[in-house]
């Protein structure tokens, strides 16, 4: 057998290229067409339902007789794909407390993490630059990712309950709700603290009893509610 001369080999080298290049697009393409989940009739039916009645979510029964389906549990099982298609997500521990997402998500999202020592050029946490992305599963979230986003704690005025750099999931809202734990800027600090609202005083609170409660000042702001917590220690 004659060796291949330099050309002939970098020739087939660029065929064989050209051809692989052809088999990844097409998987990529494959990938891209199985990504995008089709609705069951049923299922879309289904989703407007629940988009439609959010304020005052329908029973599962009352579903079933919107849907003319034969069971409730025909409904549990739409809702199933529904939330695993990306179309809907669930509070775990309030079957009627849900979110309808108008685009399906990704099964993993990368959450901006942010530091607590110091706020972003226009006293915001959220202007700051984050200083990490962290990639996690979007069925952790009972909410929307796009609105979600992280911090590194500091300190220990909310232990037992948050730790000095455990992972603090929030998620972006500016409304001051009573007994709410929130992160927050104060005195141009940023801050993770329990939101009281006491006659008109807003008071910001820690779990760690050695830190007296204190009345928030008047550059005081939400920037998000907390919602999870990713431990760094045992």
């Amino acid at each position: 057998m004659n060796p291949l001369s330099f050309s002939a080999l970098t020739s087939k080298l660029e065929r064989f290229l050209e051809h692989v290049n052809k088999f990844l697009n097409l998987d990529i393409i494959s990938l891209m067409l199985t990504s995008m989940k089709k609705l069951h009739p049923t299922q879309e039916k289904l989703l407007k339902l629940l988009s439609q009645n959010i304020d005052e979510p329908l029973t599962v029964r009352q579903l079933q007789d919107e849907l003319g389906v034969s069971s409730t549990s025909v409904v549990a099982h739409h809702i199933d794909q529904l939330e695993k298609k990306g179309y809907l997500k669930r509070n775990p521990g309030n079957p009627q407390d849900y979110q309808v997402l108008s685009d399906p998500e990704r099964p993993v999202a990368y959450l901006n993490l942010y530091g607590l020592a110091q706020c972003g050029p226009n006293g915001s946490i959220l202007d700051g630059n984050p200083i990490d992305r962290i990639a996690i599963s979007t069925k952790l979230l009972t909410f929307p990712a796009a609105e979600a986003f992280m911090v590194r704690a500091r300190g220990d005025s909310m232990e037992p309950a948050i730790q000095e750099d455990d992972f603090v999931i929030a998620r972006k809202t500016s409304e001051e709700r009573d007994n709410q734990v929130v992160v927050c800027v104060n005195d141009g600090e940023a801050l993770i603290k329990l939101l009281r609202l006491d006659d008109g005083r807003r008071i910001l609170q820690s779990v760690n009893s050695k830190f007296r409660p204190f009345i928030a000042a008047n550059d005081f702001k939400v920037e998000g509610e907390v919602k999870g917590v990713i431990k760094r220690s045992i």
